[in-house]
This record gives C-alpha cells, sequence and structure tokens, in this order.
C-alpha cells in the first residue's frame, strides 16, 4: 500500500469515527483522541492530521457535502424548473434514508455552527449559498425555457425551498424513527413547489 493509500484509508477511518462520535456524543464532547482511538490509530493521529477539532469538522461537511453535491447533479442533469427540483427533494429523502448517521452528523455540525463564529460556520455558510443559487439557477433555466411561469420570483423560491427543506431536517432528527413523516413532507413540499412553479392549464 503506498503512502496516498494509507492516508486515504486513515482519512476514511477517522471520518467514520467522527460521524459516529459526533452522533453519539454531540460535537461538544467528540474529541479528536476519542475521533483517532476509535478509527484504531493513535490517539494523536486525528490531530496531528486536522490540527484541530474544527479542522476535522471542516473535513466531515466537506466530504459529506461532496458527496451530496455529486449526488444533486447526477439526478438533476439536464432538467429545469419543477423537474430539478422535485429530483432534488426525491434525492434529498432518498440519501436520509440510505445514509441517516452521515446526514445526521452533517446536520448536528450544521445547527450547532449557527451560534458560533468558527470555520465550521464559514463552510456551512458557503454550502447554503451554493444549494441557494442551485435553486435559483433550476427555476430561472425553467423560466428561460417555458417550464416555469414568467411571474416567479426565483430568489423567493430558493429562499422557500431552502427553509423549508431545514424544517423538515430539524423535525427528522428530532424523530428519526418517524420517516414515513419525512417522506409525507418532503412529497408535500414537491407540491408546494408545483403549485408555485408550474403553470395550470
Amino acid at each position: 500500500m503506498t503512502h496516498a493509500e494509507r492516508t486515504d484509508l486513515s482519512d476514511t477511518l477517522m471520518f467514520e469515527a467522527a460521524v459516529s462520535l459526533i452522533v453519539e456524543k454531540g460535537t461538544e464532547k467528540t474529541t479528536l483522541k476519542d475521533v483517532g482511538e476509535t478509527a484504531g490509530y493513535s490517539r494523536g493521529l486525528a490531530g496531528y492530521r486536522f490540527g484541530s477539532k474544527g479542522g476535522l469538522f471542516n473535513y466531515v461537511i466537506k466530504r459529506i457535502g461532496d458527496e451530496w453535491s455529486q449526488e444533486l447533479r447526477s439526478v438533476t442533469e439536464g432538467k429545469t424548473g419543477y423537474e430539478a427540483i422535485a429530483a432534488s427533494i426525491d434525492a434529498h429523502y432518498q440519501f436520509c434514508v440510505d445514509a441517516p448517521i452521515t446526514r445526521r452528523a452533517f446536520y448536528l455540525l450544521w445547527f450547532d455552527a449557527v451560534s458560533t463564529t468558527s470555520d465550521v460556520r464559514e463552510s456551512m455558510i458557503r454550502i447554503h449559498q451554493r444549494r441557494h443559487q442551485d435553486v435559483v439557477k433550476w427555476v430561472q433555466d425553467g423560466i428561460d425555457d417555458g417550464s416555469v411561469k414568467d411571474t416567479v420570483d426565483a430568489e423567493a423560491v430558493a429562499q422557500l425551498f431552502l427553509a423549508t427543506v431545514i424544517g423538515i431536517l430539524y423535525q427528522w432528527m428530532l424523530q428519526p424513527e418517524a420517516i414515513d413523516a419525512v417522506r409525507q413532507l418532503h412529497e408535500n413540499l414537491k407540491q408546494t413547489m408545483q403549485v408555485l412553479l408550474v403553470a395550470q392549464p
């Protein structure tokens, strides 16, 4: 195994350990020492690799955020307007089902970041801004190709969409066992977006 491969492996194991500990203990009680030991390494490796707990959390955020961005690009490719938004909502629900612990860790970091001025908060702001830009583009492209009503305010739709998604996620985190209710909330959001965006015949 090459040095690069060993680094990738240790990063993956520490990522998995961090996700597990964040969900189990919360962000405040997750330590670099525990992450290193849980991953099967020395207690100092996580500190050496990431520098600080904030550095580790940023790595977790980026890794999960990049995974979600790739999935989002895949499911919305070639789609505009409501079609793109509906595809993203379906993918979002499926992401919660397929990777609940990863998703939960991401949003524990997300909600904790609201009350801080850390690098983690800045990372979350950038991710939120990218998602906002995605939705604006989908809506604007739909207006341009005629699939979305030309009276729609793309910025306002993006704000409503993201605020609703965050609300759904908050409920999911409070009651992760109520996955059927979360699925229905995603369906309700699709219906709302359809009414807002698609011209009725």
